[in-house]
């Protein structure tokens, strides 16, 4: 599939869910181990976000539109705030210091960003190219937090593997090539079916189409 860019995303997967099925959703994901809080718009959303990481925190972003869209990305990275490891990332070099990079992103003890679908009975879905925060997300991160629009709840794990072909990569193929010339593949799929940890995964259900 990757570089074809005649792809058409299928746009019944950007329908925002309805209060019901959010609510079902993060009845689930709670039985399910992971804590969910419901925000009525991005600004909250961004509000709970940080009040979920102190201050000098270490932190690892996996790339997310939704984190870019709210604003989280930057107050991240660039507010001083935290120990955020993505631009020490970047700015080693991946030929001589690639064992670094991995190391360092390899168990933080924050990791954020957001997901591809979550089914109302309460199972993730993550789909990513390289894999670079499956990871971290799957085990090896301290804590993880996700931010997710109401329009990627699905009814099923059929149905989110439908959204993650038919509506993400087609978007994302368009934005990576907007960004960097080049395609994208979902070339790695993690699903979650339960937090084993306690206390360790927070989802944020935001009320908005936020992402892909």
């Amino acid at each position: 599939m990757s570089g074809d860019t005649t792809l058409v995303p299928n746009k019944e997967f950007a329908k925002l869910a309805t209060n019901e099925q959010i609510r079902r959703t993060a009845n689930a994901l709670e039985a399910n181990n992971i804590h969910a809080i419901i925000a009525e718009n991005g600004v909250e959303a961004k509000r709970l976000f940080f009040e979920l990481i102190p201050d000098g925190a270490e932190v690892f972003l996996g790339a997310s539109v939704t984190l870019e869209k709210l604003g989280i990305r930057d107050e991240v990275d660039k507010s001083g705030r935290f120990d955020a490891l993505r631009p020490k990332m970047f700015a080693m070099n991946r030929e001589t210091q690639g064992r670094e990079i991995r190391k360092l992103g390899g168990a933080p003890d924050y990791a954020a960003g957001s997901v591809q679908a979550v089914t109302e009975d309460g199972h993730i879905l993550i789909a990513s190219n390289t894999g670079s925060q499956l990871g971290p997300y799957a085990t090896s991160a301290g804590k993880v937090i996700w931010v997710v629009g109401a329009q990627k709840i699905v009814k099923d794990l059929n149905e989110g593997l439908r959204r993650i072909q038919e509506y993400c990569y087609p978007l994302e193929e368009e934005h990576m090539r907007q960004l960097y010339n080049m395609g994208t593949s979902v070339n790695k799929v993690l699903i979650v079916n339960r937090e084993f940890r306690p206390n360790r995964t927070t989802m944020i259900i935001v009320k908005e189409e936020l992402g892909f």
